[in-house]
């Protein structure tokens, strides 16, 4: 496993990031049940995790998008990340919301970042992959180039990697599903028996019931 996977699983377990609770699973905004919750904003209360995060997406930048010319987070979860990001790649800044606002400027990107900007997105999880890739097309219908997009975490749902490759658009993350399992067994987290909870979890999470 790359270590940068591992000690980031293992920071999200011990700050309590990712949940994982097979036999009382969570119900997610989309409906679905899960056996897995995870809110990678609890790293802003950690100053030792938060910068690991941030160093490992700025490293996550600079080898695969090096063209990049500003950075975009995507409201609400990464604001905060994608500020950090900015920040210390010394780059123009925005952020976009699900929506334009229904007041004032009614603006959806808030920023302000060069006309034809070659931009690369940051996001905190992906899970369907449909609110990230909202944003990038507001950035593309504002004219700029999305050139990709660097994120905490993915599930790695198959109709998310469609979705993506639909957009012509390449995503690279820190840390994913399987790493997180693979260390929380390891780490006495869950059980054997948990771990083939995940695993059938995994394999149909739009129908799975426990």
């Amino acid at each position: 496993m790359d270590p940068i996977k591992k000690e980031f699983a293992e920071k999200l377990l011990g700050i309590k990031a990712i949940k994982l609770q097979p036999n009382d699973p969570f119900t997610w905004a989309s409906g679905w049940r899960s056996p897995i919750y995870t809110d990678n904003r609890k790293t802003l209360a950690y100053p030792e995790v938060r910068t690991f995060v941030k160093k490992a997406l700025v490293q996550l930048v600079k080898e695969n998008f090096p063209e990049a010319t500003a950075v975009a987070g995507v409201a609400t979860g990464a604001i905060a990340q994608g500020a950090l990001v900015a920040e210390e790649l010394v780059l123009p800044y925005c952020y976009v919301r699900p929506k334009p606002k229904d007041h004032g400027m009614g603006n959806q990107i808030e920023g302000t970042i060069p006309e034809g900007a070659k931009v690369v997105v940051v996001e905190d999880l992906i899970s369907t992959g449909g609110s990230s890739l909202k944003a990038v097309d507001a950035l593309r219908q504002a004219g700029y180039e999305v050139i990709g997009m660097v994120a905490s975490y993915t599930y790695g749902f198959p109709v998310a990697e469609e979705a993506f490759a639909a957009a012509n658009l390449k995503l690279v993350t820190i840390c994913n599903y399987e790493a997180t399992t693979e260390i929380a067994a390891e780490i006495g987290y869950i059980s054997k028996e948990e771990i083939e909870v995940l695993k059938e979890w995994r394999k149909s999470p739009s129908t799975w019931k426990q």
